[in-house]
Protein backbone atom coordinates (compact mmCIF):
# COMPACT_ATOMS: atom_id res chain seq x y z
CA UNK A 1 0.00 0.00 0.00
CA UNK A 2 2.83 2.39 0.90
CA UNK A 3 4.65 1.63 -2.37
CA UNK A 4 1.43 2.36 -4.31
CA UNK A 5 0.97 5.69 -2.50
CA UNK A 6 4.57 6.66 -3.23
CA UNK A 7 4.09 5.76 -6.87
CA UNK A 8 0.95 7.89 -7.13
CA UNK A 9 2.80 10.81 -5.52
CA UNK A 10 5.62 10.53 -8.04
CA UNK A 11 3.06 10.56 -10.86
CA UNK A 12 1.43 13.75 -9.55
CA UNK A 13 3.76 16.07 -11.53
CA UNK A 14 4.65 15.87 -15.21
CA UNK A 15 7.08 17.71 -17.45
CA UNK A 16 5.73 18.74 -20.85
CA UNK A 17 8.27 19.24 -23.66
CA UNK A 18 7.54 20.82 -27.06
CA UNK A 19 10.44 20.21 -29.52
CA UNK A 20 11.19 23.33 -31.58
CA UNK A 21 8.82 25.14 -29.20
CA UNK A 22 11.00 28.22 -29.11
CA UNK A 23 9.56 29.33 -32.44
CA UNK A 24 6.11 29.65 -30.85
CA UNK A 25 4.82 32.55 -28.76
CA UNK A 26 4.00 31.31 -25.25
CA UNK A 27 0.46 32.68 -25.17
CA UNK A 28 -0.35 31.28 -28.62
CA UNK A 29 1.08 27.89 -27.68
CA UNK A 30 -0.77 27.68 -24.36
CA UNK A 31 -4.04 28.81 -25.95
CA UNK A 32 -3.66 26.18 -28.67
CA UNK A 33 -2.93 23.40 -26.18
CA UNK A 34 -5.84 24.50 -23.98
CA UNK A 35 -8.23 24.55 -26.95
CA UNK A 36 -7.48 20.94 -27.85
CA UNK A 37 -7.03 19.62 -24.31
CA UNK A 38 -10.23 18.24 -22.80
CA UNK A 39 -9.15 19.28 -19.27
CA UNK A 40 -8.36 22.81 -18.06
CA UNK A 41 -4.78 23.17 -16.84
CA UNK A 42 -2.35 25.78 -15.50
CA UNK A 43 1.24 25.60 -16.80
CA UNK A 44 3.95 25.99 -14.16
CA UNK A 45 7.47 27.35 -14.80
CA UNK A 46 7.10 27.72 -18.55
CA UNK A 47 10.54 28.26 -20.05
CA UNK A 48 12.65 27.75 -23.16
CA UNK A 49 15.76 25.56 -23.15
CA UNK A 50 17.78 25.87 -26.37
CA UNK A 51 15.09 25.24 -28.98
CA UNK A 52 12.56 23.46 -26.73
CA UNK A 53 9.61 24.83 -24.76
CA UNK A 54 8.98 23.18 -21.38
CA UNK A 55 6.57 23.51 -18.49
CA UNK A 56 5.07 21.42 -15.67
CA UNK A 57 1.51 20.38 -14.85
CA UNK A 58 0.13 18.78 -11.70
CA UNK A 59 -2.55 16.32 -12.76
CA UNK A 60 -2.39 12.86 -14.31
CA UNK A 61 -5.61 13.52 -16.22
CA UNK A 62 -4.16 16.66 -17.81
CA UNK A 63 -0.98 14.75 -18.65
CA UNK A 64 -3.01 12.06 -20.39
CA UNK A 65 -5.08 14.65 -22.28
CA UNK A 66 -1.96 16.46 -23.51
CA UNK A 67 -0.34 13.19 -24.50
CA UNK A 68 -3.43 12.29 -26.54
CA UNK A 69 -2.96 15.47 -28.57
CA UNK A 70 0.59 14.64 -29.62
CA UNK A 71 0.94 15.54 -33.33
CA UNK A 72 -2.76 16.45 -33.56
CA UNK A 73 -2.29 20.23 -33.29
CA UNK A 74 -0.91 22.13 -36.27
CA UNK A 75 0.84 25.48 -36.27
CA UNK A 76 0.26 28.33 -38.72
CA UNK A 77 2.46 26.59 -41.30
CA UNK A 78 0.40 23.40 -40.97
CA UNK A 79 3.26 21.57 -39.22
CA UNK A 80 2.25 19.10 -36.50
CA UNK A 81 3.30 19.98 -32.95
CA UNK A 82 4.90 17.17 -30.95
CA UNK A 83 4.07 16.93 -27.24
CA UNK A 84 6.24 14.79 -24.97
CA UNK A 85 4.95 13.99 -21.46
CA UNK A 86 7.19 12.50 -18.76
CA UNK A 87 6.72 12.03 -14.98
CA UNK A 88 8.66 14.60 -12.96
CA UNK A 89 9.48 15.60 -9.39
CA UNK A 90 7.89 18.75 -8.02
CA UNK A 91 9.18 21.83 -9.87
CA UNK A 92 11.60 23.97 -7.92
CA UNK A 93 9.08 26.71 -7.22
CA UNK A 94 6.95 24.24 -5.25
CA UNK A 95 9.71 22.48 -3.35
CA UNK A 96 10.54 25.18 -0.78
CA UNK A 97 7.46 27.33 -0.28
CA UNK A 98 7.44 30.26 2.13
CA UNK A 99 5.66 29.61 5.42
CA UNK A 100 2.00 30.75 5.58
CA UNK A 101 2.81 33.53 8.05
CA UNK A 102 5.66 34.74 5.80
CA UNK A 103 3.35 34.82 2.80
CA UNK A 104 0.85 36.90 4.77
CA UNK A 105 3.53 39.41 5.75
CA UNK A 106 4.72 39.55 2.13
CA UNK A 107 1.15 40.19 1.02
CA UNK A 108 0.74 43.05 3.52
CA UNK A 109 4.03 44.57 2.35
CA UNK A 110 2.93 44.38 -1.28
CA UNK A 111 -0.40 46.05 -0.44
CA UNK A 112 1.52 48.98 1.08
CA UNK A 113 3.48 49.30 -2.15
CA UNK A 114 0.46 49.21 -4.45
CA UNK A 115 -0.96 52.38 -5.98
CA UNK A 116 -4.56 51.58 -6.89
CA UNK A 117 -5.07 54.86 -8.78
CA UNK A 118 -2.24 53.99 -11.18
CA UNK A 119 -2.59 50.19 -10.87
CA UNK A 120 1.12 50.19 -10.16
CA UNK A 121 3.06 47.85 -7.86
CA UNK A 122 6.45 49.15 -6.72
CA UNK A 123 8.67 46.26 -5.56
CA UNK A 124 11.96 48.15 -5.86
CA UNK A 125 14.56 46.77 -3.42
CA UNK A 126 11.90 44.46 -1.97
CA UNK A 127 14.46 42.21 -0.27
CA UNK A 128 15.53 45.19 1.90
CA UNK A 129 12.03 46.27 2.92
CA UNK A 130 12.01 47.08 6.68
CA UNK A 131 8.64 45.37 7.23
CA UNK A 132 10.06 42.09 5.89
CA UNK A 133 13.36 42.43 7.71
CA UNK A 134 11.60 43.11 11.04
CA UNK A 135 9.69 39.83 10.69
CA UNK A 136 12.76 37.90 9.42
CA UNK A 137 11.13 37.20 6.07
CA UNK A 138 13.94 36.40 3.66
CA UNK A 139 12.92 37.27 0.10
CA UNK A 140 15.33 36.25 -2.67
CA UNK A 141 13.69 36.89 -6.01
CA UNK A 142 16.21 34.74 -7.89
CA UNK A 143 14.69 31.73 -6.12
CA UNK A 144 11.79 30.47 -8.19
CA UNK A 145 9.62 29.80 -5.15
CA UNK A 146 9.82 33.43 -4.00
CA UNK A 147 9.09 34.88 -7.41
CA UNK A 148 6.30 32.36 -8.01
CA UNK A 149 4.70 33.37 -4.71
CA UNK A 150 4.84 37.05 -5.68
CA UNK A 151 3.24 36.32 -9.07
CA UNK A 152 0.48 34.34 -7.35
CA UNK A 153 -0.19 37.20 -4.90
CA UNK A 154 -0.39 39.61 -7.85
CA UNK A 155 -2.82 37.31 -9.67
CA UNK A 156 -5.08 36.97 -6.64
CA UNK A 157 -4.97 40.55 -5.34
CA UNK A 158 -3.97 42.84 -8.25
CA UNK A 159 -5.39 41.05 -11.34
CA UNK A 160 -5.63 44.31 -13.36
CA UNK A 161 -2.02 45.34 -12.69
CA UNK A 162 -0.61 47.65 -15.37
CA UNK A 163 2.86 48.54 -14.02
CA UNK A 164 5.37 46.40 -12.12
CA UNK A 165 8.67 47.76 -10.76
CA UNK A 166 11.35 45.18 -9.88
CA UNK A 167 14.29 47.56 -9.92
CA UNK A 168 17.31 46.92 -7.66
CA UNK A 169 16.53 43.33 -6.68
CA UNK A 170 19.81 41.70 -7.78
CA UNK A 171 17.91 39.63 -10.37
CA UNK A 172 20.09 37.53 -12.66
CA UNK A 173 17.38 35.17 -13.97
CA UNK A 174 13.65 35.52 -14.70
CA UNK A 175 12.42 31.91 -14.68
CA UNK A 176 9.92 32.48 -11.87
CA UNK A 177 8.60 35.68 -13.42
CA UNK A 178 7.73 34.13 -16.79
CA UNK A 179 4.39 32.81 -15.46
CA UNK A 180 3.13 36.39 -15.20
CA UNK A 181 2.46 36.29 -18.96
CA UNK A 182 -0.26 33.73 -18.40
CA UNK A 183 -1.49 34.80 -14.95
CA UNK A 184 -1.35 38.62 -15.23
CA UNK A 185 -1.25 39.48 -18.96
CA UNK A 186 -2.48 43.04 -18.25
CA UNK A 187 1.04 44.25 -17.35
CA UNK A 188 2.11 46.95 -19.85
CA UNK A 189 5.03 48.57 -17.99
CA UNK A 190 7.90 46.53 -16.53
CA UNK A 191 10.96 47.98 -14.78
CA UNK A 192 13.91 45.59 -14.47
CA UNK A 193 16.62 48.25 -14.34
CA UNK A 194 19.72 48.04 -12.14
CA UNK A 195 19.65 44.26 -11.76
CA UNK A 196 22.19 41.59 -12.81
CA UNK A 197 20.62 40.29 -16.01
CA UNK A 198 23.54 39.16 -18.14
CA UNK A 199 21.99 38.36 -21.51
CA UNK A 200 18.96 39.05 -23.63
CA UNK A 201 18.11 35.35 -23.23
CA UNK A 202 16.69 36.16 -19.78
CA UNK A 203 14.53 38.99 -21.14
CA UNK A 204 13.35 36.67 -23.89
CA UNK A 205 11.69 34.52 -21.21
CA UNK A 206 9.10 37.30 -20.99
CA UNK A 207 8.49 37.21 -24.74
CA UNK A 208 4.76 37.26 -25.38
CA UNK A 209 3.96 39.86 -22.72
CA UNK A 210 2.31 42.80 -24.50
CA UNK A 211 4.61 45.41 -23.02
CA UNK A 212 4.47 49.06 -24.01
CA UNK A 213 7.31 50.27 -21.77
CA UNK A 214 10.39 48.42 -20.52
CA UNK A 215 13.34 49.54 -18.39
CA UNK A 216 16.60 47.55 -18.52
CA UNK A 217 19.36 50.12 -18.02
CA UNK A 218 21.98 49.19 -15.44
CA UNK A 219 21.99 45.49 -16.37
CA UNK A 220 25.15 43.86 -17.82
CA UNK A 221 23.19 42.79 -20.92
CA UNK A 222 22.98 46.43 -22.04
CA UNK A 223 26.74 46.39 -22.69
CA UNK A 224 26.60 43.23 -24.81
CA UNK A 225 25.59 45.06 -28.00
CA UNK A 226 27.81 46.99 -30.42
CA UNK A 227 25.51 50.02 -30.43
CA UNK A 228 22.15 51.36 -29.31
CA UNK A 229 20.48 50.35 -32.55
CA UNK A 230 21.40 46.67 -32.13
CA UNK A 231 20.24 46.80 -28.49
CA UNK A 232 16.86 48.29 -29.43
CA UNK A 233 16.38 45.82 -32.28
CA UNK A 234 17.06 42.80 -30.05
CA UNK A 235 14.66 43.98 -27.35
CA UNK A 236 12.00 45.02 -29.84
CA UNK A 237 12.16 41.54 -31.36
CA UNK A 238 11.03 40.20 -27.97
CA UNK A 239 8.26 42.79 -27.54
CA UNK A 240 6.88 44.04 -30.88
CA UNK A 241 4.33 46.24 -29.08
CA UNK A 242 7.04 48.15 -27.16
CA UNK A 243 6.79 51.96 -27.39
CA UNK A 244 9.47 53.07 -24.90
CA UNK A 245 12.77 51.50 -23.84
CA UNK A 246 14.73 52.84 -20.85
CA UNK A 247 12.58 55.96 -20.90
CA UNK A 248 13.28 56.75 -24.57
CA UNK A 249 10.53 56.73 -27.15
CA UNK A 250 11.20 54.14 -29.84
CA UNK A 251 10.95 55.19 -33.48
CA UNK A 252 7.87 53.91 -35.31
CA UNK A 253 8.14 50.59 -37.11
CA UNK A 254 9.13 51.12 -40.74
CA UNK A 255 9.75 48.92 -43.75
CA UNK A 256 13.31 48.45 -42.52
CA UNK A 257 11.94 46.65 -39.47
CA UNK A 258 10.38 43.80 -41.45
CA UNK A 259 11.82 40.34 -40.72
CA UNK A 260 13.84 40.15 -43.94
CA UNK A 261 17.41 41.29 -43.34
CA UNK A 262 17.66 43.28 -46.55
CA UNK A 263 15.65 44.05 -49.64
CA UNK A 264 17.11 43.80 -53.15
CA UNK A 265 16.74 46.26 -55.97
CA UNK A 266 17.07 45.82 -59.74
CA UNK A 267 20.29 47.80 -59.86
CA UNK A 268 21.95 45.37 -57.48
CA UNK A 269 22.12 42.64 -60.10
CA UNK A 270 24.27 44.59 -62.55
CA UNK A 271 27.64 44.14 -60.83
CA UNK A 272 27.48 47.72 -59.60
CA UNK A 273 28.61 49.36 -56.38
CA UNK A 274 25.07 48.80 -55.15
CA UNK A 275 25.57 45.04 -55.30
CA UNK A 276 28.70 45.37 -53.18
CA UNK A 277 26.84 47.45 -50.60
CA UNK A 278 23.95 45.00 -50.64
CA UNK A 279 26.22 42.08 -49.77
CA UNK A 280 28.09 44.04 -47.09
CA UNK A 281 24.80 45.15 -45.56
CA UNK A 282 23.58 41.56 -45.59
CA UNK A 283 26.70 40.35 -43.77
CA UNK A 284 26.56 43.16 -41.22
CA UNK A 285 22.94 42.54 -40.30
CA UNK A 286 23.22 38.74 -40.43
CA UNK A 287 26.13 38.66 -37.98
CA UNK A 288 24.63 41.30 -35.70
CA UNK A 289 21.75 38.86 -35.17
CA UNK A 290 24.04 35.80 -35.10
CA UNK A 291 26.37 37.31 -32.48
CA UNK A 292 24.18 39.60 -30.39
CA UNK A 293 20.54 38.75 -31.04
CA UNK A 294 18.28 35.73 -30.93
CA UNK A 295 19.42 33.32 -33.63
CA UNK A 296 15.81 32.17 -33.93
CA UNK A 297 15.22 35.50 -35.70
CA UNK A 298 17.30 34.12 -38.58
CA UNK A 299 14.31 31.93 -39.50
CA UNK A 300 13.02 34.83 -41.59
CA UNK A 301 16.24 34.88 -43.64
CA UNK A 302 16.27 31.26 -44.83
CA UNK A 303 14.15 29.77 -47.58
CA UNK A 304 11.73 27.04 -46.46
CA UNK A 305 13.86 24.36 -48.17
CA UNK A 306 17.29 25.89 -47.70
CA UNK A 307 20.35 23.67 -47.17
CA UNK A 308 23.13 24.10 -44.62
CA UNK A 309 26.25 22.12 -43.79
CA UNK A 310 29.22 22.67 -41.50
CA UNK A 311 32.69 21.24 -42.16
CA UNK A 312 35.80 21.04 -40.02
CA UNK A 313 38.74 20.05 -42.27
CA UNK A 314 40.41 17.03 -40.73
CA UNK A 315 44.06 17.32 -39.77
CA UNK A 316 45.49 14.82 -37.33
CA UNK A 317 48.60 17.01 -37.01
CA UNK A 318 46.68 20.04 -35.80
CA UNK A 319 47.26 20.22 -32.00
CA UNK A 320 44.35 22.65 -31.64
CA UNK A 321 41.83 20.32 -33.28
CA UNK A 322 40.53 19.16 -29.91
CA UNK A 323 39.34 22.70 -29.16
CA UNK A 324 36.86 22.36 -32.05
CA UNK A 325 35.06 19.58 -30.22
CA UNK A 326 31.77 21.50 -30.03
CA UNK A 327 31.79 21.75 -33.83
CA UNK A 328 33.11 18.29 -34.73
CA UNK A 329 29.78 16.67 -33.83
CA UNK A 330 28.14 18.69 -36.61
CA UNK A 331 30.95 18.38 -39.18
CA UNK A 332 29.89 16.90 -42.53
CA UNK A 333 33.37 16.30 -43.92
CA UNK A 334 32.73 13.85 -46.77
CA UNK A 335 36.36 12.68 -46.74
CA UNK A 336 36.12 11.33 -43.21
CA UNK A 337 32.38 10.69 -42.76
CA UNK A 338 31.75 7.07 -43.71
CA UNK A 339 28.28 6.54 -42.20
CA UNK A 340 25.76 7.19 -45.04
CA UNK A 341 22.91 7.83 -42.59
CA UNK A 342 24.95 10.42 -40.71
CA UNK A 343 25.80 12.14 -43.98
CA UNK A 344 22.08 12.63 -44.57
CA UNK A 345 21.36 13.74 -41.00
CA UNK A 346 24.11 16.37 -40.97
CA UNK A 347 22.81 18.04 -44.13
CA UNK A 348 20.13 20.40 -42.81
CA UNK A 349 17.49 21.01 -45.47
CA UNK A 350 14.72 23.04 -43.85
CA UNK A 351 15.02 26.49 -42.30
CA UNK A 352 13.89 25.15 -38.91
CA UNK A 353 16.57 22.46 -38.87
CA UNK A 354 19.17 25.01 -39.95
CA UNK A 355 18.36 27.58 -37.27
CA UNK A 356 18.05 24.83 -34.66
CA UNK A 357 21.61 23.78 -35.54
CA UNK A 358 22.89 27.37 -35.44
CA UNK A 359 21.33 27.83 -31.99
CA UNK A 360 23.31 24.83 -30.73
CA UNK A 361 26.66 26.33 -31.72
CA UNK A 362 28.64 28.45 -29.22
CA UNK A 363 28.03 32.18 -28.94
CA UNK A 364 30.53 34.20 -30.96
CA UNK A 365 31.86 37.64 -31.89
CA UNK A 366 32.84 38.09 -35.54
CA UNK A 367 35.52 40.62 -36.51
CA UNK A 368 34.03 42.42 -39.52
CA UNK A 369 37.33 44.16 -40.15
CA UNK A 370 38.89 40.85 -41.26
CA UNK A 371 36.24 39.98 -43.85
CA UNK A 372 37.35 39.15 -47.38
CA UNK A 373 34.34 38.82 -49.69
CA UNK A 374 34.48 37.16 -53.11
CA UNK A 375 31.60 37.48 -55.57
CA UNK A 376 31.21 34.20 -57.46
CA UNK A 377 28.04 34.42 -59.57
CA UNK A 378 25.30 37.02 -59.93
CA UNK A 379 22.13 36.86 -62.00
CA UNK A 380 18.71 38.46 -61.79
CA UNK A 381 17.53 35.57 -59.60
CA UNK A 382 20.64 34.67 -57.61
CA UNK A 383 23.62 36.11 -55.75
CA UNK A 384 26.42 33.64 -54.96
CA UNK A 385 29.35 34.81 -52.82
CA UNK A 386 31.76 33.66 -50.12
CA UNK A 387 33.21 35.43 -47.10
CA UNK A 388 36.38 34.62 -45.17
CA UNK A 389 37.06 36.04 -41.73
CA UNK A 390 37.76 35.58 -38.05
CA UNK A 391 35.56 35.14 -34.98
CA UNK A 392 36.08 34.56 -31.28
CA UNK A 393 34.04 32.22 -29.07
CA UNK A 394 32.52 33.97 -26.06
CA UNK A 395 31.10 30.96 -24.21
CA UNK A 396 31.58 27.22 -23.77
CA UNK A 397 34.63 25.08 -23.16
CA UNK A 398 36.73 27.01 -25.68
CA UNK A 399 35.83 30.49 -24.46
CA UNK A 400 38.21 33.02 -25.99
CA UNK A 401 39.38 30.74 -28.82
CA UNK A 402 39.83 32.39 -32.21
CA UNK A 403 38.64 30.66 -35.40
CA UNK A 404 38.90 31.36 -39.09
CA UNK A 405 35.86 30.64 -41.20
CA UNK A 406 34.66 30.51 -44.78
CA UNK A 407 30.96 30.97 -45.33
CA UNK A 408 29.43 30.47 -48.78
CA UNK A 409 25.96 31.89 -49.37
CA UNK A 410 23.52 31.63 -52.24
CA UNK A 411 20.72 34.21 -51.99
CA UNK A 412 17.58 34.52 -54.06
CA UNK A 413 14.69 37.03 -54.04
CA UNK A 414 11.57 35.97 -52.14
CA UNK A 415 7.90 36.45 -52.94
CA UNK A 416 7.62 39.51 -50.66
CA UNK A 417 10.69 41.38 -51.97
CA UNK A 418 13.08 39.97 -49.38
CA UNK A 419 16.33 38.10 -49.98
CA UNK A 420 16.43 34.50 -48.78
CA UNK A 421 19.33 32.13 -48.22
CA UNK A 422 18.86 28.94 -50.24
CA UNK A 423 22.31 27.47 -49.58
CA UNK A 424 24.73 28.05 -46.69
CA UNK A 425 28.05 26.25 -46.26
CA UNK A 426 30.31 26.92 -43.26
CA UNK A 427 33.93 25.75 -42.97
CA UNK A 428 35.85 26.25 -39.70
CA UNK A 429 39.45 25.86 -38.65
CA UNK A 430 41.64 26.99 -35.78
CA UNK A 431 44.42 29.57 -36.01
CA UNK A 432 47.77 28.03 -35.19
CA UNK A 433 50.37 30.03 -33.28
CA UNK A 434 52.74 30.32 -36.24
CA UNK A 435 49.91 31.26 -38.60
CA UNK A 436 48.75 33.95 -36.23
CA UNK A 437 52.21 35.48 -36.12
CA UNK A 438 52.60 35.49 -39.91
CA UNK A 439 49.32 37.08 -40.94
CA UNK A 440 48.22 40.68 -40.87
CA UNK A 441 44.61 39.87 -41.76
CA UNK A 442 43.67 37.42 -39.03
CA UNK A 443 44.40 38.72 -35.51
CA UNK A 444 45.21 36.12 -32.91
CA UNK A 445 43.92 36.11 -29.33
CA UNK A 446 46.87 38.21 -28.12
CA UNK A 447 46.41 41.00 -30.67
CA UNK A 448 45.26 44.43 -29.49
CA UNK A 449 43.37 46.04 -32.38
CA UNK A 450 42.82 49.78 -32.33
CA UNK A 451 39.05 49.27 -32.34
CA UNK A 452 37.02 46.70 -30.48
CA UNK A 453 34.79 44.33 -32.43
CA UNK A 454 31.77 46.33 -31.33
CA UNK A 455 33.34 49.59 -32.48
CA UNK A 456 34.30 48.08 -35.84
CA UNK A 457 30.74 46.92 -36.38
CA UNK A 458 29.45 50.33 -35.33
CA UNK A 459 31.74 51.99 -37.91
CA UNK A 460 30.59 49.55 -40.60
CA UNK A 461 26.94 50.28 -39.80
CA UNK A 462 27.57 54.05 -39.75
CA UNK A 463 29.42 53.86 -43.07
CA UNK A 464 26.52 51.97 -44.68
CA UNK A 465 24.01 54.49 -43.33
CA UNK A 466 25.92 57.71 -44.07
CA UNK A 467 27.67 56.73 -47.31
CA UNK A 468 31.01 57.92 -45.90
CA UNK A 469 34.05 55.67 -46.12
CA UNK A 470 35.35 53.70 -43.16
CA UNK A 471 37.99 56.29 -42.14
CA UNK A 472 35.59 59.24 -41.98
CA UNK A 473 32.86 57.17 -40.34
CA UNK A 474 35.32 56.15 -37.63
CA UNK A 475 36.41 59.78 -37.16
CA UNK A 476 32.81 60.98 -36.81
CA UNK A 477 32.04 58.34 -34.17
CA UNK A 478 35.26 58.98 -32.25
CA UNK A 479 34.68 62.74 -32.24
CA UNK A 480 31.24 62.12 -30.71
CA UNK A 481 32.40 59.70 -28.02
CA UNK A 482 31.09 56.63 -29.88
CA UNK A 483 27.53 57.85 -29.40
CA UNK A 484 25.87 56.48 -32.53
CA UNK A 485 22.72 58.62 -32.41
CA UNK A 486 24.73 61.74 -31.55
CA UNK A 487 27.14 61.12 -34.43
CA UNK A 488 24.20 60.61 -36.81
CA UNK A 489 22.69 63.92 -35.71
CA UNK A 490 25.95 65.83 -36.19
CA UNK A 491 26.50 64.16 -39.57
CA UNK A 492 23.04 65.23 -40.77
CA UNK A 493 23.62 68.82 -39.65
CA UNK A 494 27.03 69.09 -41.30
CA UNK A 495 25.84 67.43 -44.49
CA UNK A 496 22.89 69.82 -44.79
CA UNK A 497 25.30 72.74 -44.34
CA UNK A 498 27.66 71.33 -47.00
CA UNK A 499 30.56 71.11 -44.54
CA UNK A 500 31.56 67.49 -45.24
CA UNK A 501 34.39 67.24 -47.82
CA UNK A 502 33.97 65.07 -50.91
CA UNK A 503 36.86 62.83 -49.86
CA UNK A 504 34.69 61.56 -47.00
CA UNK A 505 32.48 59.80 -49.55
CA UNK A 506 35.29 58.38 -51.69
CA UNK A 507 35.38 54.65 -51.08
CA UNK A 508 38.86 53.17 -50.87
CA UNK A 509 39.40 50.10 -53.03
Amino acid sequence: MEEKADSECLQDWFEITIPNGIKYDKIWLMDSLQTYCRVTFTPVEFHYIKYEARFYIQDANVAAALKDNNCKICDEENKKISIFVTPSPQPQSFQTRLKPEEIEQLKLTMYKRYDSSQQCLDLQSLCFDPDLENYDVDIILNESNCMATIVQIIEQNFPELLSLNLQDNELYQLDGLSDIMQLVPTVKILNLSRNELGSVEEVRKMKGLKLQELWLYGNPLCDAFPDQSAYMSAIRACFPTLLRLDGQKLPPVTDSDVPEIIKPCKESYQGSETLKNLVLQFLLQYYLIYDYGDRQDLLSVYHEEACFSLTVPFSSEDPALSSLGEYLNYSRNMKTLEDPDLRVQLLKNTKYDIVESLCMLPRTQHDLNTYVVEMCVQTETMVYFSVNGVFKEVEGKSHGSVRTFTRTFILTPGTNSGLYIVNDEMTLRTIGTQETQNTDVMPGPNCCPVLSVGQQEMVQAFSSQSGMNFHWSQKCLQDNGWNYSGASHIFSLLKNEGKIPEEAFQQTP
